[in-house]
């Protein structure tokens, strides 16, 4: 069937054959990943086509898969797994620390933070394995370690002091006992033989040095100040003389590299407020080393 349009006669098949193709855009349109920039740096965003005629309906949008890479016959590098070294902190540097510990190779408590202690530690351990000295952690020595030792339990990623607490005296072990060890530099609150909190501490120089013995707390002063050295002395519990367990804010800023004036020294404000409600006038007290 033809119909005229005056000047040309176009047969109705191929007028159905134009709007079909007009229907599905034909245009070509090449369609990249929105913002890939070309060899000049420019941006663009992918290209939209025009909407179809309200005549047709448009043809459904087919999902192609994308292209996969080309297989060379070598894998594809993998990223490197981070290590640990001087500087990084977190969980894993806790649990490295203690897995050290059970080694002896780390004599403080796990900190969570990486420093020249720790490096030594690590190439300690690399050299007892034969690996190469770096005192950073990699996977093989990541490895090595934890087939070398167990799961480390709470009380070892978190103690309650940064040294390990002293094996508790005999006179320690019946009633209530403030344990004080010179050794470990800790002091135990050992009630019945079962240790309740623990505390690092720090004693009297060669000067003034902490006497040694079996003690009961005298008195008890919760805001002191020395009437000799002029110094606060906050929750102190005197036990020999004038000598005392006390708060020392010094401890806490300078660490061991002071001395008291012949007290022992917690650095543990929380803590020892806790042992100061416990205690009472004649509590024992043993001083031990």
């Amino acid at each position: 069937m033809r119909r005229s349009s005056g000047r040309r006669t176009v047969p109705v098949a191929a007028a159905v054959l134009v709007v079909a193709a007009l229907a599905v855009g034909c245009r070509p349109v090449t369609v990249t990943r929105t913002g890939a920039p070309d060899s000049k740096g420019v941006r663009y965003a992918p290209t939209t086509p025009a909407p179809p005629p309200l005549t047709a309906r448009p043809a459904p949008a087919r999902h192609t898969a994308p292209a996969r890479p080309h297989r060379t016959g070598h894998p594809a590098p993998r990223a490197p797994r981070a290590v640990l070294a001087v500087g990084s902190r977190g969980a894993q540097v806790r649990e490295l620390q203690a897995r050290l510990t059970q080694l002896g190779l780390f004599d403080r408590a796990p900190t969570g933070y990486y420093a020249s202690v720790t490096a030594t530690a690590v190439r300690t351990f690399q050299k007892h394995q034969g690996l190469p000295r770096t005192g950073t952690v990699q996977p093989v020595a990541w490895r090595a370690l934890r087939a070398r030792t167990r799961e480390p339990s709470r009380t070892e990623l978190f103690p309650p002091t940064t040294r390990p607490v002293g094996v508790p005296d005999p006179r320690c072990l019946r009633g209530r006992v403030i344990c004080i060890s010179k050794r470990s530099n800790t002091l135990a609150w050992v009630v019945d033989g079962r240790v309740v909190s623990a505390m690092d501490v720090r004693f009297g120089s060669q000067y003034t040095p902490t006497r040694e013995g079996t003690f009961a707390i005298a008195f008890k002063s919760r805001r002191h100040v020395s009437t000799l050295y002029h110094t606060a002395m906050p929750y102190a519990m005197f036990f020999s003389g004038g000598q005392a367990v006390h708060y020392s804010a010094d401890f806490a800023a300078r660490g061991y590299r002071g001395a008291s004036h012949g007290c022992v020294n917690v650095r543990d404000k929380d803590k020892i407020a806790s042992l100061f409600a416990a205690v009472h006038k004649g509590t024992k007290v043993v001083v031990y080393h």
